[in-house]
């Protein structure tokens, strides 16, 4: 039996029967301690392990541990990296600049002397003459290890002749190699007349196993003998320790009685009613489980009955709480192994559903009957696949519904142009136009698609701003979580200072707001029924609280549909704001296409020459078409198309430069034709004059049966004044109207038809000259002279054009952009170019009259009879001018025209007087002269409109020198 450490291993007895164990020098320690003491002189003290390896009750309790070791005090005080010993242990550790002083004894400490150690030498010197004794009867130690040495190598050589095989711890005959091994079968064969020899192996294999056994016997013997004492020792101490073990079992047996009672008593009852209380929990917590499965076993069936519904966002929303109470509350549970994966692929099944309901959708949507109010069809349905595919993060819808946008734009404008063909029997020009443009009642199509974009427009909105208020609202919590805590701290503080702990002030500070919850709960619903302990409703509640987070959020569609959004739909800021600005892409993307369309089939009508052969009017139909199309569109998305825009700008180029060509040619085939003589005015020209002195500048419409008994009138009347005329400015008049309506119905070729009505208008004076003053019509018409009758009528028709250049550059003004009206420049050109004919006009006529007073008066003589001959031609040519010139000029033209005549005539006279030297003398001659020129004079004042002509004929003489 091991004893503890500090105890002796050596039993306490009698005087007699002491023994004392041999302090070993713990610097001389070479071997273990010996197992037994020194009094034992059969006990050897060598190693134990060469000797045996089986475990030894007495060799055990008396093995070296820690605690028989020794420290040497000044050996620990001795530092050996020190120059010179330290006399205090400090030093060591705290290094050379250590400072030693004198330690102060203790008050607490008694003082130690001799007489304190007196009992002790009293009660040790008997031992210590015992131990003397026993020294001298016992041999020395050394000789003892060495008899001990010389004895185990004696049983080590012995043990040594036996085969290793008998000492190998598995050792059994039963095994067929070790058998053969031990007893060799071939020493007993008897065959061959060899049973002598194998008798005498076999004697001599018994012999040898007989001897093995021997030293085998002698050296247990011998180990017995080495622990008789301990064996005896043993067995002396064996009633006392049974004693021991009698007593500590009665001792043991009376405490168990009495714990029984008081488990009996105070502790069983309490702890029953605590097991029944747990045992309640965890049947509470089952039924809550097995309900909670329940539950989650209806899924799938739910999900199927919501589908068939087209229930997609509450059939996610059903698969996203299940999956969220597998992995929280039902996780591990066996039977639901393979839910969750099931769940995921009927939730991939959901997404390929709700993408082929939305393409359904979308091609219901954009191929039904268009209506004027352009309801959104089932708008509910919209907004539940919308919601499903936000959900889902399938984002690339919009790109379903543009695809079946193009499409649905191509086969309804293509089936347009067919239904329209097939409904006519002859195809003209007006009906060509209106298959053209049929295809422009696609507004109907944006209309309506415009209205089911804003319905999905408005549920991203939702879901945006839905966001945006969680994210406040978590940033409020935050911010009262944070005053919360600082508030509780500076609680807790308080409660420290004061002496609580800090466990009391947290589980009051969390209690509270508790309490408080609860209390606002129940006041909130004061009619709910309450949890019964049946029911077992409050875990029921914390499970579907924790498993169910749709918190939804109530907002309206334009169209009056009420959604929720739930919190789970987490798409971020900025994928929403892309997604709505996609949306408004998409409804530019629709506007494009319907113009690109348009574009696409004008272009194929343009490459047959079909707009070619349109007139003004047809034209004016289709860009007018066309320009509605374009507005409408832009009101619609809310941005101008430029593609339609600017094939219309190309087509109302190719229209100017065709209409303005139109209407040159047709004027110089006009001008070509012209022969310049007077040309009666059709009522409706008169009536076009007068729109245009109305201050209306247009075409006035046809009217019916008046017109046709109207007379032409001899001259045009404008505002008052009486225009002699040509045919071809009526006409000219007439396409000026045509290339001002052409600004109105087309305003974007304003400028175009300014600069072609420019080079119109520059043509007519330039033409006009060439013909008239060059005297262009007598090759091209075939007149035989230019009369003055001729210039003063082309003269007249330009003044009448010069009348209306202000009232147009006035009508092209108010319909030029500011920045273009550098523009105008060109009428103010035209108008000195136009002032500056008219007045070669009158020079020429001027002239005309110059040439016949130089070859009249040239050849005048003064004599009688009076009047001469020559100013009886004169006055002669002078009538036919006033007849020629009076009806067609105005009487104050006719009037300056006749005194600028005049002075030529003063002119040539005075010259020819000059010639003749008469003079102003009262003679004969001057008589003469004086008669003829009162002669003129009469004749030229008793024509019509020149009586009060100034002629001041008495610039004729010379002055006197």
């Amino acid at each position: 039996m091991a004893s503890s450490h500090s105890s002796s291993p050596v039993p306490q007895g009698s005087s007699s029967d002491v023994f004392f164990k041999k302090e070993v020098d713990p610097s001389k320690h070479i071997q273990p301690v010996p197992s037994l003491p020194d009094v034992c002189p059969k006990e050897p003290t060598g190693d134990s392990h060469s000797l045996y390896v089986a475990p030894s009750l007495v060799t055990d309790q008396h093995r070296w541990t820690v605690y028989h070791s020794k420290v040497n005090l000044p050996a620990a005080l001795n530092d050996p990296r020190l120059a010179k010993r330290e006399s205090d242990f400090f030093t060591k550790t705290w290094g050379l600049d250590f400072v030693d002083t004198e330690v102060i004894p203790s008050f607490y400490l008694p003082q130690i002397s001799k007489e304190h150690f007196t009992v002790y030498q009293q009660e040790i010197s008997q031992r210590e003459k015992i131990h003397e004794r026993c020294k001298n009867i016992c041999p020395p130690k050394d000789t003892f290890e060495r008899t001990l040495l010389h004895t185990h190598d004696k049983s080590r050589t012995d043990l040594e002749q036996v085969p290793k095989i008998f000492m190998k711890p598995d050792f059994a005959l039963d095994d067929s190699l070790t058998f053969n091994s031990v007893l060799p079968w071939s020493h007993f064969n008897t065959a061959g007349g060899k049973g002598n020899r194998d008798a005498a192996s076999s004697k001599l294999l018994q012999e040898k196993l007989s001897h093995y056994l021997d030293i085998v016997e002698v050296n247990i013997a011998h180990q017995i003998s080495l622990r008789s004492e301990a064996f005896f020792h043993a067995m002396t101490s064996q009633h006392e320790l049974q004693d021991y073990l009698k007593k500590t079992s009665q001792a043991v047996k009376m405490l168990r009685d009495k714990i029984a009672q008081i488990d009996k008593v105070m502790c069983e009852g309490s702890l029953h009613i605590l097991r029944l209380a747990l045992t309640r929990n965890n049947c509470v917590k089952v039924y809550n489980k097995l309900k909670l499965m329940a539950t989650v076993h209806q899924t799938q069936p739910t999900v199927q009955v919501l589908l068939s519904t087209s229930e997609f966002v509450g059939a996610l929303d059903l698969i996203a709480t299940t999956q969220e109470v597998l992995q929280q509350e039902l996780q591990g549970i066996h039977s639901f192994r393979h839910l969750g994966s099931q769940l995921c692929e009927l939730e991939k099944l959901i997404d390929k559903m709700m993408i082929a309901e939305f393409s359904t959708y979308s091609h219901s949507d954009l191929n039904r009957p268009l209506e004027d109010d352009c309801q959104v069809l089932e708008e509910e349905r919209l907004v539940s696949l919308v919601f499903g595919l936000l959900k889902q993060r399938k984002l690339n819808f919009l790109e379903i519904y543009g695809e079946k946008m193009i499409i649905t734009a191509k086969n309804i404008i293509k089936q347009c142009v067919i239904n329209k063909v097939s409904q006519i029997e002859e195809i003209d020009t007006d009906v060509v136009v209106n298959i053209l443009f049929w295809e422009l009642q696609v507004t109907d199509i944006l209309r309506s698609l415009k209205a089911t974009l804003n319905i999905i427009h408005s549920v991203v909105l939702s879901v945006l701003d839905k966001n945006q208020r969680t994210r406040e609202l978590e940033e409020i919590s935050q911010q009262k979580n944070a005053a919360k805590d600082n508030s509780l701290d500076t609680e807790v503080a308080y409660l420290i200072h004061e002496g609580m702990f800090i466990s009391d002030a947290f589980s009051e500070g969390e209690l509270t707001p508790v309490a408080v919850d609860t209390t606002s709960q129940r006041n909130a619903s004061p009619n709910s029924e309450p949890c019964s302990s049946d029911s077992v409703s409050e875990p029921e509640c914390t499970t579907d609280s924790s498993s169910s987070k749709e918190q939804t959020a109530s907002s309206a569609i334009p169209g009056g549909v009420d959604i929720l959004v739930s919190e789970d739909m987490r798409l971020t800021d900025s994928e929403l704001g892309k997604l709505a600005n996609n949306i408004q892409e998409l409804l530019y993307s629709a506007s494009d296409i319907c113009h690109d369309r348009a574009v696409k089939f004008l272009m194929s009508r343009a490459k047959d020459g079909f707009l070619e052969k349109l007139n003004s009017m047809e034209f004016i139909t289709l860009s007018r078409l066309m320009e509605t199309f374009i507005l409408d569109t832009e009101q619609i998305c809310g941005r101008k198309s430029m593609s339609l825009l600017g094939a219309l700008q190309s087509q109302a180029n190719k229209f100017v430069n065709r209409f303005h060509e139109e209407r040159k040619t047709k004027l110089s085939l006009l001008l070509d034709n012209e022969r310049w003589k007077q040309a009666d005015v059709p009522a409706e020209f008169q009536d076009l004059v007068d729109s245009i002195s109305d201050g209306k500048i247009a075409l006035p419409e046809k009217k019916s049966g008046a017109t046709e008994e109207r007379k032409p009138a001899e001259v045009l009347i404008v505002e008052g004044q009486q225009y002699a005329v040509v045919g071809t400015v009526l006409l000219l008049i007439r396409i000026i109207l045509e290339y001002c309506q052409c600004v109105d119905n087309i305003p974007s070729v304003t400028t175009d038809m300014l600069t072609r009505l420019s080079d119109l208008l520059k043509y007519f004076n330039s033409r006009t000259c060439q013909l008239v003053l060059g005297a262009g019509a007598l090759q091209v018409v075939g007149l035989k002279t230019i009369t003055t009758k001729n210039l003063a009528l082309s003269s007249r028709c330009l003044q009448l054009i010069v009348h209306y250049i202000p009232v147009i550059r006035a009508h092209f003004e108010a319909r030029l952009p500011p920045k273009q009206y550098s523009m105008l420049r060109h009428f103010d050109h035209i108008t000195k170019d136009y002032h500056d004919h008219i007045a070669e006009i009158s020079a020429k006529l001027v002239a005309i009259m110059d040439s016949l007073f130089d070859k009249l008066l040239s050849k005048y003589e003064v004599k009688a009879p009076v009047p001469s001959a020559c100013f009886r031609n004169i006055c002669k040519q002078m009538t036919k001018m006033h007849e020629a010139i009076f009806d067609l000029l105005p009487e104050e033209q006719t009037q300056m025209l006749f005194l600028r005549i005049n002075a030529s005539y003063k002119l040539h006279l005075k010259k020819q007087l000059s010639h003749l030297n008469v003079i102003n003398d009262g003679g004969p001659q001057n008589g003469l002269v004086t008669a003829d020129v009162a002669f003129y004079t009469g004749n030229l004042q008793a024509l019509k409109g020149l009586k009060d002509l100034d002629l001041n004929m008495a610039e004729i003489w010379e002055q006197k020198r």
